[in-house]
């Protein structure tokens, strides 16, 4: 009886909110992957001032005694309209507000749940990595998105860390979450949704959208054989389409960096500099790939500078 008193209080605290604010939120279309699981699939586009920063896969997932929030999207109508999307089918209280990593696309909206009693939860990283990026990322999307969308967002850093594995207890169901070596970034984290056996794999996993590389090439190759060995049986990746087979969601971007790498490793053996290289490295696989001449190149600077001193 205690969450319910507590989910109608937050229910009516956030009618308020929209009210006081004279707008009527329309929630984020999402879509029951499985049993309780929801998704809102994000644009495949960079961020915008027009699309609100709407590009990452987000979503929730509702137990017998409350919610978790897997990322909240890139600003905080996105978050807001998620939060309008879960009030929409439950007025359970939401428990855990789930950040997969520290990029913009997914903790802008943040602030959307902060004040309703939900724990925020990350990797053990994330703290730090939002405190070393957090400006830059604010000034830097200031020029991408525009000064309202970035005066209102909040950095809210998990109170939560993940360091290996963590159980968390929705009531009915329970979601195991890890904390990742450097591959994507340095503060990767998974959910797995035990129940439904649903995966929200975060940036581990693009599909459609080209990878983009802001921690380690040869992290990623190896956490994609952990990964891979997950009892998923569907995906939630953190682009592109959802709900897709495990693991062959990951064939292709297996293939991507792994090309990638064969390039580079030949570019360097060849004594060609990164410039060089930046050219030509990874464009056999370009007609698979949105967004491919915009992170391609910086993919190849990053897996250079890694491999450059292996020779």
């Amino acid at each position: 009886m205690r969450w319910l008193v507590g989910a109608l209080i937050a229910t009516l605290a956030f009618s308020l909110q929209s009210a006081y604010c004279g707008e009527t939120l329309t929630p984020l279309p999402v879509q029951e992957v499985a049993p309780g699981v929801f998704v809102h699939t994000g644009e495949i586009a960079l961020m915008s001032e027009e699309n609100l920063g709407d590009i990452a896969n987000i979503g929730f997932v509702i137990g017998d005694k409350g919610v978790a929030v897997v990322d909240t999207g890139g600003s905080l109508p996105i978050g807001e309209r998620l939060l309008a999307a879960i009030r929409s089918r439950t007025v359970k209280p939401i428990l855990y507000v789930i950040n997969t990593h520290v990029h913009p696309d997914h903790v802008f909206g943040n602030a959307a749940f902060d004040g309703l009693g939900a724990t925020f939860v990350g990797h053990r990283n994330l703290p730090r990595a939002l405190a070393m990026r957090g400006e830059f990322y604010l000034k830097a999307f200031r020029r991408i998105i525009g000064d309202k969308l970035v005066d209102e967002v909040r950095l809210i850093p998990p109170t939560l860390t993940v360091a290996d594995r963590l159980m968390l207890d929705l009531g009915g169901r329970t979601l195991e979450l890890q904390a990742w070596p450097p591959a994507h970034t340095d503060c990767d984290l998974t959910v797995f949704d035990t129940t439904t056996r649903t995966l929200f794999a975060g940036d581990l996993v693009f599909v459609g959208h080209l990878s983009v590389i802001d921690g380690s090439v040869k992290g990623w190759l190896g956490v994609l054989d952990a990964l891979a060995s997950v009892p998923a049986v569907r995906v939630i990746p953190g682009h592109g389409p959802v709900g897709l087979p495990w693991p062959q969601a990951l064939d292709s971007e297996r293939a991507y960096f792994e090309r990638l790498a064969k390039d580079v490793k030949m570019s360097i053996a060849k004594g060609e500099p990164v410039e060089a290289a930046e050219k030509w490295a990874g464009q056999s696989q370009r007609d698979d790939w949105h967004l491919f001449d915009d992170y391609n190149r910086r993919n190849v600077t990053a897996t250079y500078s890694e491999f450059e001193w292996d020779q």
